[in-house]
């Protein structure tokens, strides 16, 4: 079974918006270390950013944005 694309590509730019890494870097980290980026990350947010109005979400919490 396949990764699905869409959360490929919002994991991918999830991880690359907050530490700059470069496509190819990004692609190159395998499923699990790519969810445990997201995972760390979003735990930073929500440390920093602890209100109930937060602006930063976790990515787990995002819901795509499109429909394909």
């Amino acid at each position: 079974m396949l990764y699905p694309e869409d959360d490929l590509y919002r994991e991918m730019a999830f991880i690359s918006y907050y530490f700059h890494w470069s496509h190819d870097e990004v692609l190159a980290i395998d499923h699990r270390s790519r969810r445990r980026w997201c995972s760390e990350i979003s735990e930073i947010n929500e440390r920093l950013n602890p209100s109930k109005d937060k602006k930063e979400k976790s990515i787990f919490d995002l819901k795509a944005s499109r429909s394909r």
